[in-house]
């Protein structure tokens, strides 16, 4: 049995050619586990925002999502307003007056997403201020100190 061909129209948009869409490095979900639902949009565009349904809501379960638990745990932290009581993300895009425009912004985000939990935050290295630096912060202390004092009557006499 042949490999099937590939095309290069979908792999442009990051699609595989088996009905699986690419949504990182070594991420890849398919297709049919994506709930595009469509309805008719808000804001400027005249009679074609009454007539057609161009804003579009990508609902996908982050337990169908590939990715490591830390990945995972990441991406619901980055993307918890958008994530439901039930685990399902939740992505809408009506900014375009086409619906495959929105579609399409609805994949970009939902790329954007899984590209950003895949990284892992870089460990924080505790330090300690330079002597130079606390010498400097305790000069100021002592001028400030000094400026106020000067503004306090005197009780010496």
């Amino acid at each position: 049995m042949t490999p099937p061909e590939k095309n290069p129209k979908q792999e442009a948009q990051g699609q595989t050619p088996q009905g699986e869409i690419r949504l990182g490095v070594g991420v890849s979900i398919p297709e049919n586990l994506l709930e595009f639902t469509f309805s008719s949009s808000s804001g400027p565009g005249g009679q074609n925002v009454n007539r057609r349904s161009t804003k579009v809501r990508l609902r996908l379960s982050l337990d169908d999502l590939p990715l490591r638990p830390s990945a995972a745990r990441r991406l619901r932290t980055i993307a918890a307003s958008q994530i439901t009581d039930a685990g399902d993300l939740i992505i809408t895009c009506d900014t375009s007056r086409s619906q495959r425009a929105n579609k399409d912004e609805c994949l970009d985000r939902l790329k954007e997403l899984v590209a950003k939990s895949m990284v892992a935050p870089k460990p924080r290295k505790p330090t300690k201020p330079s002597r130079g630096a606390v010498e400097r912060r305790l000069k100021a202390k002592r001028i400030q100190s000094d400026r106020k004092a000067r503004r306090r009557p005197n009780h010496d006499e």
